[in-house]
């Protein structure tokens, strides 16, 4: 399935396409996909493959080398194959043979000649032809270009095995850890976050009544939030709620609840506001609005209570235990903030939407006419026009040498941020979509800048006008085993309601299985918000509307 994020050495997007081809079976095909996805081996893969699975014949250009190469299908994958080779083919002793790779190796083109004469006289006294001992010698020759040590590989793929195993059978636990350990990677948390998503965990912000410092797991196998990783919270304000949570030995009720229990040395006011902003008082069962107005004034009352405790405590009569009664304060009649607005504020101190993703909505987009994922880097630097969906974040503007507003920002998606820039003449034209929070279609070139990769924003639309623009036609999944008669009529209903110009093609499969694919002709689809939300509520998240790109 590809879904290989966290494990080593096989995390990278076009990896992951080349394991859903491969389906490894065993360790030796792990050990050869690490040694051939590299810059020169990387043309053999798909020619592995095939051999692999009988599409194409395994060729050994002499008997002697099927021993040697039976493992990787004809292809030399290893330095190891290259010492035995000219060890079995031109009777080379191992010292020798690795003469021959190191030379190989620096292209020391002087040293080669003279290995070539050795190696073909030598093939000849083993009664091979001339002719195929210079093929041979040719075939390795190219290989030294790239060729990798299998026993790094092998060991790289056993502690790739180790992590996948882990991933497979105990994932919330796998990624909940790799959480923790990454988490001063923003790019690299997103893409874990992104992987529960797609895996179904769901995540749980941080709370003050199931705290932890790191990014722990529930019976349910949800991933909670770290607490330690929220902004102005550090291990010394988690460790005093954990502390405080325990001794009272139940929840606490409200945010003036919490105030009055916790020390508040430690857990202070911007301490507080941050836990609130990351939905950590969500489990007193109030909306975040309402509860941020109150955190100086909860903060008060909760100095007033302890302080009336320990006056009592310390007056003559503190063994009577006088019970202190300060009236809780109620919180104001205010609305609750908007979805964008919760999300923003929520990611301004985890550095990541927890809760929701403003794009989720234009998924679906994403996955249409997204060329490349934001927060894969390795992608960026392999591509020339970059096409994509983001949300902008920390736009900063300034004024080019002629006078001309400029802009720099952040676009993030599921897998992570990428930082933008658009200069004047853009701005001057795009310039209206880029506000914070604001959820755009760009196109841009990357362009490289130290050892960051900024993108050239070019262009910049509505996710909607994208729509408009890419949209050819809209492909639809009806699978037997997950649609109902019923829900196939709802569909008519939707097509109905939603009439327009863009053709609709239908797949039908059976629990997974292709059986067939046709159009319907007189059928035209307007491809609104509405037409979408309503297809994904009919056909599921899985069974997904396509939007081919023109």
């Amino acid at each position: 399935k590809g879904q290989t994020t966290g494990v080593f050495q096989f995390e990278s997007a076009p990896m992951k396409e080349y394991l859903k081809k491969l389906k490894p079976t065993s360790l030796s095909d792990l050990s050869a996909m690490n040694a051939l996805y590299r810059p020169g081996p990387m043309d053999f893969i798909d020619d592995f493959i095939d051999r692999k699975y009988g599409r194409k014949e395994a060729a050994f250009l002499h008997p002697v080398l099927e021993p040697i190469l039976k493992e990787t299908y004809g292809i030399i994958v290893y330095q190891e194959q290259v010492i035995q080779i000219a060890n079995k083919v031109a009777g080379m002793s191992l010292a020798e043979a690795d003469i021959l790779r190191r030379a190989m190796g620096k292209k020391d083109l002087k040293a080669m000649v003279a290995q070539k004469v050795i190696f073909i006289e030598g093939a000849v006294k083993n009664n091979i032809p001339k002719k195929t001992a210079e093929d041979i010698f040719e075939a390795i020759n190219k290989f030294a270009n790239y060729g990798f040590n299998k026993s790094h590989s092998v060991a790289y793929s056993y502690i790739a095995y180790q992590t996948a195993y882990l991933k497979a059978h105990y994932t919330p636990e796998f990624l909940a850890a790799n959480l923790t350990n990454e988490f001063g990677n923003a790019n690299k948390v997103a893409a874990f976050l992104e992987d529960c998503r797609k895996l179904k965990i769901e995540i749980l912000p941080p709370d003050v009544n199931n705290p932890s410092v790191d990014f722990d797991v529930d019976e349910a196998g949800r991933i909670r939030f770290g607490m330690s990783a929220i902004k102005n919270v550090g291990k010394n304000a988690v460790e005093e709620i954990i502390k405080t949570r325990n001794n009272l030995g139940r929840n606490f009720k409200s945010i003036f609840d919490f105030c009055t229990n916790v020390d508040t040395r430690i857990v202070n006011k911007r301490t507080v506001e941050s836990l609130v902003l990351a939905g950590a008082f969500d489990s007193t069962n109030n909306y975040r609005a309402r509860i941020f107005k109150v955190v100086e004034e909860a903060l008060d009352f909760g100095s007033k209570v302890q302080n009336s405790k320990l006056s009592v405590e310390n007056s003559l009569f503190g063994g009577i235990q006088e019970e202190v009664k300060i009236s809780e304060p109620r919180l104001p009649d205010i609305p609750p903030w908007s979805q964008k607005e919760r999300l923003a504020r929520e990611r301004e101190v985890t550095g990541f939407y927890i809760t929701g993703h403003p794009l989720s909505k234009y998924e679906i987009d994403h996955k249409s006419f997204a060329t490349i994922s934001l927060g894969e880097t390795e992608q960026l630097e392999e591509v020339e026009v970059v096409k994509s969906c983001g949300v902008i974040t920390s736009i900063k503007t300034k004024l080019d040498k002629k006078g001309n507003t400029m802009a720099f920002f952040t676009l993030d998606d599921f897998s992570g941020s990428c930082e933008a820039l658009m200069f004047s003449d853009s701005y001057k034209q795009y310039g209206k979509y880029i506000k914070e929070e604001e959820c755009v279609f760009i196109v841009g070139r990357p362009e490289s800048s130290g050892d960051a990769i900024k993108i050239h924003i070019e262009k910049v639309m509505s996710v909607e006008e994208a729509r408009e623009v890419y949209t050819e036609s809209v492909k639809i999944l009806l699978d037997k085993g997950k649609h109902s008669a019923e829900k196939i009529k709802d569909l008519k209903k939707i097509f109905d309601k939603n009439k327009g110009n863009i053709p609709v093609y239908i797949s039908l499969a059976d629990n997974g299985s292709a059986l067939r694919k046709f159009s319907l002709r007189e059928l035209r689809v307007n491809v609104s918000n509405e037409f979408i939300d309503e297809m994904k509520e009919t056909l599921g998240e899985d069974s997904f509307i396509l939007f081919n790109k023109r």
